[in-house]
């Protein structure tokens, strides 16, 4: 009996290899599809009447809470955590304009101010007048953005490494762009996208290179769009914007990243009376990645004392 079991074994662990080195796009779909169905969200998409296609993710019930990926990434790095989340909330997870599946405007304004206002667009066309909202790096910039110009439609942030804290210490991110004028966030090579993951997340999933290497050509061929939005997010600070803010504010930071500086924690901090602070040991700039169940049942316990 252990015998058979075992033969069974290798050969389902031999089929799924094979699925993957074969087939890596359909693996790929695959992978993001089983996610999304065990957080119990579904693909999406909506036309603002500007014009504007959003893809989104949703699911579940109960107030809105909308969650914003960062620069280079798409709706899919918040499936994990998500699916500790949609057993509370409405969970919406869309793809900013100009990344993932969602339009990219060659000639778009991209600046957090414009990517808030387009994104309050979509909340009224999905009905939500009042929301939640969290995001990492520049969805948590674009989230603070987002706060200060409808500050009564904001009822919580939650901030995972946001970005736009620039009166912070050098990251190594920017040490580097200094050093070698290219900037490692912005892959054009397979071998780049896969030098990027340990870059951004002290403690990545496992993703097998054939599955890396899908992943890299959708940001290979969105490259020529972000060396335009890149320059635009790190024009803009918001720092001065959420000064004296009161919104309840959750900060996050991974104690390892390497993109944006820890300390930019407590400077957000000072300048938010209302929030406070979780530094999380062992994790770089992805903490919904890298601890999904951590980060959800650390947000969990922030919503519960609202």
């Amino acid at each position: 009996m252990i015998t058979i079991l075992a033969i069974v074994f290798v050969i389902a662990v031999g089929s799924a290899i094979g699925f993957i080195y074969l087939t890596p796009e359909t693996a790929t779909r695959v992978l993001f599809n089983f996610e999304r169905q065990r957080a119990g969200l579904v693909r999406k998409e909506i036309r603002l009447p500007d014009g504007a296609n959003y893809a989104y993710l949703e699911g579940g019930q109960g107030e809105a809470l909308v969650l914003l990926h960062g620069f280079g990434a798409n709706k899919d790095t918040f499936a994990r955590t998500s699916r500790y989340l949609t057993s509370h909330y409405r969970v919406v997870v869309p793809d900013h304009i100009g990344f993932g599946e969602s339009d990219h405007p060659a000639e778009a304004d991209y600046s957090p101010n414009a990517q808030a206002e387009r994104l309050h667009a979509l909340a009224k066309a999905l009905g939500i007048s009042t929301l939640h909202l969290g995001g990492n790096s520049m969805g948590g910039q674009i989230a603070m953005a987002y706060a200060a110009l409808y500050p009564d439609e904001v009822k919580s942030l939650w901030l995972l490494d946001p970005a736009g804290i620039w009166s912070a210490p050098e990251s190594d991110l920017r040490k580097l762009i200094a050093k070698t004028g290219k900037n490692p966030l912005m892959p054009q090579t397979e071998d780049e996208f896969a030098e990027l993951i340990p870059f951004v997340m002290a403690d990545a999933p496992f993703i097998p290179r054939p599955l890396m290497n899908v992943m890299a050509r959708e940001r290979i061929l969105n490259y020529t769009l972000e060396e335009k939005i890149f320059p635009q997010l790190i024009a803009d600070s918001v720092e001065q914007r959420v000064n004296g803010m009161q919104t309840p504010t959750l900060i996050v930071w991974g104690e390892l990243d390497r993109t944006l500086n820890v300390a930019s924690a407590e400077i957000l901090h000072n300048l938010m009376p209302n929030s406070q602070v979780i530094i999380m040991p062992g994790v770089g700039h992805v903490p919904m990645v890298e601890r999904p169940l951590q980060s959800a049942n650390d947000y969990l316990k922030f919503r519960s004392t609202l």
